[in-house]
Parts: C-alpha cells; sequence; structure tokens
C-alpha cells in the first residue's frame, strides 16, 4: 500500500522511495495555504489524486508551540485523521530560514507523513518578509544547511519545491545543490520568482526538463496546467515524473482524471462523453469536469463526516472556487454566500449543522442549473463549450467544474520570464509540446 513502508530497518530515497512508498505517482495535488486541508485531500484522492501536500506550515511558530491553536490548526494529530490511512501518502510542508527550528518540526510531524518537504519556491510578499520560500534562492549555504539537517536527522525522506532562476544554467546548478544536500525528490515549478499575481505569465517547461536531465532524484512538473490533456504534453516535454497541480485541482478536483463514458442521458450534464477529434475544443475536453454543485455538496459531506475540523476560510474559499462559473450566472445566490458566516466554535456543533448554511444555497442552485441542463439536452458537450477568442480556450458550461483562466497581464512583458543566456534553451520533446507552450499565453498560477 502506497504510503505505508514495510522496510523500517533503513530509510528509502530517491526513485526507491518515490516508488516503494509513493507508488510511483503521476498525479500530485500540491501545498496551499488554507486549501490542501484534510478534508479536500480526501476529496482529491477520490478522484485520482495519487499524493498530496498539507498546506505549508511555519517551523518556527511550529516548534515553539507557544500558540497553542497554531499546531492544532495546522496538523491535528489528537484525532488520528491526519497522516493516517486514508491521508497517505502524505508529504508535509514547512518554511523555514533556521535548521534547528525546521528540525524540531519535522521531528514533532515525522511519524504522521512519509516524506517533509521544505518550501523554496513561494514569491508573496508575506514569504519575503518572512525570510522563507522563494526570498531564500540566493542563500545557497542556508538552504544546504536545512535540507542536510533534515536528510541526516529524520527516518523520512526530505524533499524541496522551488522556482527557476532566469536562466537554465543557474537553475540546474541549484537543482543539483539541493540534490546534493539530501532532497530526495525535487519539485520544481517553471516560474521565476518574479513571475507572480498579474505578472505570472508562462511556465518554462525548457528549464523543468533541464533540471529533470541533471539530477539523479525524482523531478515533479510544476506549472501550465490548465486541462487533463495537459499532463501529457507536460510530461512528454519535461521528461519528468510527475506533475503537480494547485489551482487547477482548487477549480477542477477531479483534473487527474480522463473523461469516463456514460449513458447518453447524462451527456450534457457532465464533461463524460467524448469530444470529436475534429472540434476546436477536442484536445482540452478529454478530461473530467464533473457537475460543480455536486463537487461542493460531496466537499461539505466529508468536511462533516470528520473529527478534524476545517476552518471557515478554507470552506469557503473552496466553494467560490468549485461553483465560480455557476455563481457568475446567478450573481443573487454568490451575494448570499458572502454573507454566509461560520465562526469557528459552530463548526463541531450539532453534527456540524453550521454547514447547512451552505448547502441550502448550493441546493437551490443545482436546482436552477437542472433547468440550464435540461434546455442543454441534445447538444455535445463541444458544442456546448464555445472557444474564447482572448484566450484561445474552451468555456464548458457554467454546471461544469473548469480552469479559471486569468486576462493577460496589462504589459504583455511582464508574462514572460527575465531574458535569458544564448545557451540557456532545452530542447522540448514533441511538436506539441512546443504549439502547448504558444498557445498556453493566458495562464493561471499553480
Amino acid at each position: 500500500m502506497p504510503g505505508i513502508t514495510s522496510d523500517k530497518s533503513r530509510k528509502l530515497g530517491g526513485y526507491e522511495f518515490f516508488e516503494k512508498v509513493l507508488g510511483s505517482p503521476k498525479f500530485i495535488v500540491a501545498p496551499m495555504v488554507d486549501q490542501s486541508e484534510l478534508a479536500w485531500r480526501k476529496l482529491s484522492r477520490r478522484y485520482g489524486a495519487q499524493v498530496v501536500y498539507t498546506p505549508m506550515i511555519n517551523a518556527k511558530m511550529y516548534a515553539e508551540g507557544v500558540r497553542k491553536p497554531y499546531r492544532e490548526q495546522n496538523f491535528d494529530t489528537v484525532h488520528g485523521e491526519e497522516g493516517g490511512p486514508e491521508d497517505r501518502p502524505l508529504i508535509v510542508q514547512f518554511c523555514a530560514n533556521n535548521a534547528d527550528q525546521l528540525l524540531t518540526s519535522a521531528k514533532l510531524l515525522e511519524p504522521y507523513c512519509d516524506a517533509v518537504d521544505i518550501n523554496l519556491g513561494c514569491p508573496q510578499d508575506i514569504a519575503r518578509r518572512g525570510h522563507y520560500g522563494s526570498y531564500l534562492q540566493d542563500e545557497w549555504d542556508l538552504i544546504y544547511e536545512m535540507i542536510n539537517t533534515l536528510h541526516n536527522n529524520l527516518s523520512i525522506p526530505v524533499t524541496a519545491k522551488f522556482r527557476v532562476f532566469p536562466t537554465v544554467e543557474k537553475t540546474v546548478e541549484y537543482a543539483k545543490m539541493l540534490e546534493r544536500a539530501g532532497a530526495q525528490m525535487l519539485t520544481c515549478h517553471g516560474r521565476t520568482r518574479e513571475q507572480r499575481g498579474h505578472r505570472s505569465g508562462l511556465a518554462d517547461w525548457e528549464k523543468i526538463r533541464a533540471v529533470k536531465e541533471a539530477v539523479s532524484v525524482p523531478v515533479v512538473a510544476n506549472g501550465n496546467l490548465l486541462f487533463y490533456g495537459d499532463i501529457e504534453r507536460c510530461l512528454a516535454a519535461t521528461g519528468a515524473d510527475a506533475v503537480m497541480s494547485a489551482e487547477g485541482n482548487l477549480y477542477n478536483p477531479a483534473i487527474f482524471m480522463p473523461a469516463p463514458t456514460p449513458p447518453l442521458s447524462e451527456a450534457s450534464s457532465s464533461s463524460s462523453s467524448e469530444p470529436s477529434s475534429s472540434s476546436p475544443a477536442a484536445m482540452y475536453l478529454t478530461g473530467y469536469h464533473p457537475r460543480n454543485t455536486s463537487l461542493a455538496l460531496e466537499y461539505l459531506s466529508i468536511v462533516k463526516s470528520q473529527k478534524t475540523l476545517t476552518t471557515p476560510s478554507a470552506v469557503k474559499g473552496h466553494l467560490f472556487k468549485l461553483l465560480r462559473p455557476a455563481l457568475a450566472k446567478y450573481p443573487d445566490l454568490r451575494e448570499r454566500l458572502g454573507r454566509i458566516r461560520v465562526e469557528r466554535a459552530e463548526r463541531d456543533k450539532d453534527g456540524g449543522a453550521a454547514w447547512e448554511r451552505y448547502e441550502e444555497v448550493i441546493r437551490e442552485l443545482d436546482t436552477r442549473l437542472e433547468v440550464d441542463i435540461e434546455a442543454a439536452q441534445g447538444k455535445s458537450l463541444e458544442e456546448l463549450s464555445p472557444i474564447d477568442p482572448l484566450s484561445g480556450f474552451p468555456v464548458l458550461p457554467h454546471w461544469l467544474a473548469q480552469p479559471y483562466i486569468r486576462p493577460l497581464p496589462a504589459e504583455p512583458e511582464a508574462a514572460k520570464p527575465p531574458a535569458e543566456s544564448e545557451k540557456s534553451g532545452v530542447e522540448v520533446a514533441g511538436k506539441f509540446a512546443r504549439e502547448l507552450m504558444h498557445e498556453h499565453h493566458m495562464l493561471i498560477v499553480f
């Protein structure tokens, strides 16, 4: 069983860890603050995720343990659900800038996970102020010390998630340093530290491929995954062992699943019908896009069934992402959903009855969607998914889970990584991958 190793006499590393402990995964859900919590991890696994990360945990705050709620809110070791059999394989991610604090925190959660990951990729201002994430990427000695300390003192592997540098040469040297320090798996996000927010632009799969060719540990590719069909294109272009999805997973937790073939009567209520190869949208409609209200209600049922509490902010964030296209059509329900307040003290009362306020709105939305679905009977998914002339991507029916494609940066140059040296290019496998890199000019941050 992935996540459970019978060999307790020695620590597995590299591909042995990747295969025997993680189960040779292809589909991985990223660490996401206030979003990759236990309930969401369970939902994601139901829809194809094979390895999931916890939200990023601040190693300093977790190690000090001064704020008691911080430990309970970030990883509940009391109820036995987080890191339990249904929550494996699991990787716990920390942000840190001190090796001793990182080791203290990692030792506390070592029994509950399969690896500990160090966040070297967060580009947000809070990471700059806190001196962690991608803002450590010029302090190689510190990074080496943190990774090496965990490598030498934990019974489980240490991994690292990082962003690329402007040049392929520095990116490769950085990745090789992480491997020398003891990282047993590397996740490479193909965007630079400067590519964030409205300047996100395109992730560079060529740099990920260069990293893969330069190191001997498993490499996970992160970036440019909007649709299911992008997964194989990414793996072919990068040579990576697996892909990681963040925001793509939040808007459609079934991003890792191919489209099933249902009875004809259900063809227009989900994305299950096979698209014709001649359709302009065909390359994008090969995956599963479930009814968004069904996903929302399923998620809430998981939240209510757990002993482990879910923060109200996480629940509301998930619901607004899942239901985004449907709520855009029915703004009155969007306003009602936004006005709901569930206090922390209410979460575990009366079997989670507080969450029923959300369920009431979602069921009303579902009733309205049923009318829209009935009106679309007889039309194929391609007919119901016109290509947006601005983005070049299909816009699926509003009752289906689908990626959120942000508009282009106001300045076209803002979407591009910084200029590279002449030697930084790496040949990408396959003409189709190059076409994809050209077409994905409007991308979300993962």
